[in-house]
């Protein structure tokens, strides 16, 4: 049974791309992404197979 890791990102509107490619560069997986605290912002939740650094 695979085992993951989680992180929440703040995430720029006018950045997005770039936030997402380089978390996944680094193997992140994105989940799901919401609304932040304000209209600029979003959060993004990426998983990642545990140990996969």
């Amino acid at each position: 049974m695979t085992k993951w890791e989680y992180v929440t990102v703040p995430v720029l509107v006018h950045a997005t791309k770039q936030i997402l490619d380089n978390w996944g560069a680094d193997g992140w997986e994105l989940v799901q992404i919401v609304p932040g605290p304000n209209p600029e912002n979003l959060v993004a939740y990426l998983k990642r197979p545990l140990g996969s650094q």
